[in-house]
């Protein structure tokens, strides 16, 4: 079992039972590490302590950050500043597929494919000679799943197991080990609609959350906040858009098509790196 997986465990304990305020022994059990093994290791993985952590968890937190998408963070936005986190819209690109290749599913188009792990377990990235196409976490056990959905979502695809540079801008990115000048390009296939919102998606800062509803008015479509969600569900590219920080309208975190254990993890780890900007 990996550090991540153990850590998990514990998040995912302490969101299930968030109302008794677990202590320190309690969730180390859960990682089957002492006390203060766990303490060390979580403050390693985090930058901060489990109780920080959960913290930024809570429901309180979740809706300090939607009000401040209506005051200072949009503020931010609409004037073009980065604030004190990172903006993902100012190093990812995002460029659509041409309608053939969203028609006929990628035939004639070559897709490497390799598997790396990261803060939040292994994962498996697919790029085409543009950029990147494809990022789903895959669970340890069964990387054939991951590949399998590969396959699915890219049926005519040429597929290819081999890293190249996209990938390798990916483990950087995940390392927090990007250039200020560095651009990573996605190349996405999907209807206009998914397009929009995906765009929306990116122009969430880091350690920020937005409601759906939120998102949907972002989008330009107020009023359909169900497809925007349904939208939201099919991001082809785990983290790089960042879709888990799209939460419910009350604060809770909701579900994540990764896990709802491993949302947590990426929320409660970019709110300990915004706090440190």
């Amino acid at each position: 079992m990996t550090d991540y997986q153990r850590i998990a465990a514990a998040i995912a304990y302490a969101q299930a039972h968030f109302q008794t305020q677990p202590d320190l022994d309690t969730l180390a059990r859960q990682a089957h590490w002492s006390p203060f093994h766990f303490q060390r290791k979580f403050q390693e993985w985090a930058g901060v302590s489990p109780k920080k952590f959960l913290q930024f968890l809570s429901l309180s937190h979740a809706k300090q950050l939607l009000r401040q998408a209506h005051t200072v963070a949009a503020a931010t936005h609409e004037t073009g500043l980065s604030g004190p986190g990172r903006l993902h819209d100012l190093f990812v690109q995002l460029e659509a597929m041409t309608p053939g290749d969203y028609r006929q599913g990628g035939a004639a188009l070559a897709i490497n494919y390799s598997f790396a792990d990261s803060p939040f377990g292994p994962y498996l990235v697919a790029s085409t000679p543009t950029g990147i196409c494809h990022l789903h976490f895959a669970d340890a056990d069964d990387p054939a799943q991951a590949l399998a959905a590969l396959r699915q979502e890219w049926p005519q695809a040429t597929l290819t197991a081999q890293a190249d540079a996209h990938h390798a801008q990916v483990a950087r990115f995940f390392a927090r080990d990007f250039g200020p000048a560095e651009r990573l390009h996605l190349h996405l296939r999907g209807t206009p609609f998914q397009l929009k919102v995906w765009e929306s998606l990116l122009r969430i800062p880091e350690g920020q959350r937005r409601s759906y509803g939120q998102l949907a008015a972002a989008a330009g479509h107020p009023a359909a906040g169900r497809a925007v969600g349904t939208a939201i569900g099919a991001n082809p590219v785990g983290y790089l858009i960042p879709c888990h920080r799209v939460i419910r309208q009350g604060g809770e975190l909701g579900q994540y098509r990764w896990g709802a254990g491993r949302k947590a993890a990426l929320l409660g780890w970019e709110a300990a790196v915004a706090q440190t900007l």
